[in-house]
């Protein structure tokens, strides 16, 4: 279990950076996949482990593994949506650099 929890952290922790770090937009949009994958790791590590003992001792439950893919469903919608944002925005401002936009200042 341990090494598939230091792998989603490490996954999980370049996203943030990425997130906090970067200022392109894509590079952001990016980073938030690594993230929710760092999650997504996590879980099917925990129903991998924890599964079978949900189910009572029988076949493994496979609980862990339906919900990563409910993210990975969100996750898909989420780039569609973010992408559609980021060329609109481009077409607009004709940057994607997060500190040259200030859409909701007034």
């Amino acid at each position: 279990m341990t090494p598939y929890l230091v792998l989603s952290a490490a996954v999980f922790s370049i996203g943030a950076f990425g997130v906090l770090a970067r200022r392109n937009l894509l590079i952001v949009l990016m980073s938030l996949e690594l993230m929710l994958n760092g999650v997504n790791l996590a879980l099917t590590g925990f129903s991998r482990i924890h599964g079978s003992a949900a189910s009572g001792g029988a076949a493994a439950a496979p609980h862990g593994q339906v919900f990563v893919l409910m993210v990975m469903a969100v996750a898909a919608a989420e780039v569609a949506v973010g992408l559609a944002l980021v060329i609109a925005i481009f077409r607009t401002r004709q940057t994607v650099d997060t500190a040259d936009i200030s859409l909701l200042k007034g």
